[in-house]
């Protein structure tokens, strides 16, 4: 199991989280990528524990995927099954699970000082948190397009498409969102910053 582990996270983590892997009697399954999720944790009719996470993750977003989804399961076993799956319970276990492998020798010193500040609070998806996610992506296995980008890199007035197909002129920035007209409907939506899309250079409205 360790030498399978190894690809996947940082080197400096693999030890411990092959410790954490055997105490808690964890059956890991690396699957293919799930646009919906990073992972999940579920105990089975059995009482085995299964825990999934995406294989395209980049090794610091396995690592916290992979923290994640034992924090559940470790949430669980402590205070019972009524808690909330993201309340305060399993937020102070994330937390207490996470702190071993917040060093330099594990993460980039450039993510450190948003983890830090993410992990006050952490929140049920690290994609909430729009500064650490721009900086997680940096070290993405899969390199991006000339044309992919994040929404508040898209200049204003230009159109973008989503992943769906749907193309949008970027609008003025509203709080922390960016307002953008489908071209379609003719409808205001809001995206966050680190929304990925493709940029549209040559669009001709039809």
């Amino acid at each position: 199991m360790i030498d399978i582990l190894r690809p996947y996270l940082p080197e400096q983590s693999v030890d411990a989280v092959f410790e954490l892997i055997k105490h808690y009697r964890i059956h890991l399954k690396i699957v293919n990528e799930r646009i919906t999720r990073h992972g999940d944790y579920t105990r089975g009719l059995d009482g085995k524990h299964v825990i999934t996470v995406n294989a395209n993750l980049n090794p610091y977003r396995f690592l916290m995927t992979l923290i994640h989804e034992i924090a559940h399961l470790v949430a669980f076993q402590k205070y019972g099954g009524r808690i909330k799956p993201h309340g305060n319970e399993w937020k102070s276990t994330f937390q207490l699970l996470m702190i071993p492998f917040l060093r330099p020798e594990v993460f980039p010193s450039q993510l450190l000082p948003l983890l830090s500040n993410h992990f006050r609070n952490p929140s049920a998806s690290s994609d909430t948190d729009e500064r650490l996610s721009i900086a997680m992506k940096m070290y993405d296995k899969v390199e991006k397009n000339s044309n992919q980008c994040y929404v508040y890199e898209i200049p204003l007035g230009s159109h973008f498409k989503t992943h769906n197909g749907r193309v949008f002129k970027r609008g003025p920035i509203r709080v922390k969102r960016f307002e953008c007209l489908e071209v379609a409907t003719g409808k205001i939506y809001t995206f966050k910053a680190n929304a990925e899309v493709e940029m549209l250079t040559h669009y001709v409205i039809k």
